[in-house]
This record gives C-alpha cells, sequence and structure tokens, in this order.
C-alpha cells in the first residue's frame, strides 16, 4: 500500500514543478523580449557606390554639300576707241542719164532639147506613166518555187527580193536578188522567174525599158 502513496505525491509534485517552471519560462521569455526591443542597433550606415556614368555623346548628322562648278564669268566686252574721222567720203554720181529702150529685142536663153524615142529606147525607167504588168500575176512565179530541203530542214522563211529590168518585150533582162534569205532559197527564187512574161512599161504610148523588183515568198506552210 506504501507504493501507491508515494506514487500519488509525486504526481503532486510534478504538477506543482509544472507550474512553477511554467510562470518561470514566461517571466524569462518576456524579459528576453523587452532586452532585444529596447536594443539600440548601431548599424553602419551603407556606403553607396558612385560610380561616374559617362555623358550622352550627341552625334550631330553633317549633311554633305554638293561643290557646284559655276563657269567663269563672259569676258569683258573691249572697250571702243574712238577713231579720228579724217577721212571724207565722196559720194558716188550715178549715171542715170541712160535712156531704156523698151522697142529692144530681148534676147532670151535656149529651150531645152526635146527628148527624142531614139535616146528613150536606150534609157531605163524606174517610174512609167503605165508601169510592166506581169502575165498571169505573182502566183504564177510562187507557183514554180522548189523549196530547197537545206531551207526547209533548217526552218527558213522569208522574202526573197529579186530586181530585174523588164525590156520592151516583157522579157525580164539581168535578174539578181537584192535581199536574201539564204539556204538555197535565192536561187531557187530566180530560178522561179523561168519563163515569166510581162507586158511592157510604157512612157508616152512606146514601150520602154522599167527597172523592176519582186518579192518571193518561201513559207513552209504553204508548201
Amino acid at each position: 500500500m506504501k507504493y501507491p502513496i508515494k506514487r500519488m505525491k509525486r504526481k503532486k509534485d510534478l504538477r506543482k514543478n509544472y507550474m512553477l517552471h511554467l510562470q518561470v519560462g514566461m517571466i524569462s521569455s518576456l524579459l528576453v523580449f523587452l532586452f532585444v526591443f529596447r536594443m539600440n542597433y548601431q548599424s553602419e550606415a551603407p556606403q553607396l557606390l558612385v560610380v561616374d556614368m559617362p555623358e550622352e555623346v550627341y552625334m550631330e548628322e553633317i549633311i554633305q554639300t554638293k561643290q557646284v562648278n559655276t563657269p567663269p564669268p563672259p569676258p569683258r566686252p573691249p572697250v571702243p576707241v574712238e577713231v579720228p574721222n579724217d577721212e571724207i567720203i565722196e559720194d558716188e554720181i550715178l549715171d542715170l542719164d541712160a535712156e531704156l529702150d523698151l522697142d529692144e529685142a530681148i534676147e532670151l536663153p535656149p529651150p531645152p532639147p526635146s527628148q527624142n524615142y531614139e535616146d528613150m529606147e536606150d534609157e531605163i525607167f524606174v517610174v512609167v506613166e503605165n508601169p510592166p504588168e506581169l502575165i498571169g500575176g505573182i502566183g504564177s512565179v510562187q507557183r514554180r518555187i522548189k523549196y530547197p530541203e537545206i531551207a526547209r530542214n533548217a526552218g527558213i522563211e522569208g522574202r526573197v527580193i529579186v530586181q530585174f529590168i523588164v525590156d520592151e518585150e516583157g522579157e525580164i533582162v539581168n535578174p539578181k536578188v537584192v535581199r536574201g534569205i539564204g539556204g538555197g532559197c535565192d536561187e531557187a527564187a530566180l530560178k522561179a522567174l523561168d519563163g515569166a512574161k510581162f507586158k511592157p512599161g510604157r512612157q508616152r504610148g512606146k514601150p520602154v525599158k522599167v527597172s523592176y523588183s519582186m518579192p518571193i515568198t518561201f513559207s513552209l506552210t504553204g508548201s
């Protein structure tokens, strides 16, 4: 029975000690808090780092000027120099006593020589009153064209200009190519003129020689 009684006493002692310890702890905490609150902190003031900032540099835009070459001033006009007028100008005396004879015959220049028909036979005309006419038309010459194989394979097309003289009988004389396209077409154009016949050109009703030009067309689409 003694053991339980002692145990009960210990519990009562512990409760008393607990309350005492609690009060002491609270008082100690309050004192520490007051001490900390009233404590003066001596803290050094923070040193500011002063950095020298470079001043802003403003660059002024420089406008490039253009140098204008001005022409030199015109030369000064010469200063007139006074010349002494010592010369005496003699008045010319015109002889107006000549008599005009209105009844006198006036000599006229001789008239130009008239053109003889013999001279017209040797002359080659470019423009005449009645130009030559191709019998059968240009189609008769185009139908006689034999397209060269070289030009056909190369795809050569265009116009060949042939120039010749149509004489008094309507025959073609001295044919030649004045503008060709090559590939054998120039020679074929001359051969196509073989057998062509014209009505001769006429000047003053008489047949004359006339210079004539004819275009001959080479086209693969129509061949």
